[in-house]
């Protein structure tokens, strides 16, 4: 039995990474909402607990858009021609995806809030 390397298998791993990023478009624009709530978490003064729970939506977020795309492909790969039952499983896997979105951008409305609302407070002057 081979041993496995882990210096390769974070490669593999990375690849796959940048795989998501350069073929999924919504993997693309979720990286880029990830990336705009990052710079906001850092702009404005968030609690290491906000801070917690903004990271663990942005990853699940980002996990659960990868798991949408790898279970489209290997659907497409199982069933080349249209099939309305792989459509079913396509449209669910969208919805789960879509579900935790709608709950992430709930959860950061309720962080960033106060703080929009003190920006635009003073912006208005």
């Amino acid at each position: 039995m081979r041993k496995k390397n882990i210096f390769l298998s974070a490669q593999n791993a990375w690849k796959g990474f940048w795989t998501a990023l350069i073929q999924e478009p919504a993997f693309k624009y979720m990286v880029f909402s990830a990336l705009l709530v990052v710079g906001a978490m850092l702009y404005f003064p968030t609690s290491r607990t906000e801070k917690a729970v903004l990271l663990a939506m942005i990853f699940s977020v980002l996990g659960l858009e990868m798991i949408n795309s790898i279970m489209e492909r290997f659907l497409d790969f199982l069933q080349p021609n249209h099939d309305p039952r792989v459509k079913i499983i396509k449209d669910l896997l969208s919805g789960f995806v879509f579900l935790i979105v709608i709950g992430s951008a709930i959860i950061g409305l309720l962080i960033f809030w106060p703080h929009l609302k003190t920006l635009v407070s003073f912006s208005s002057y």
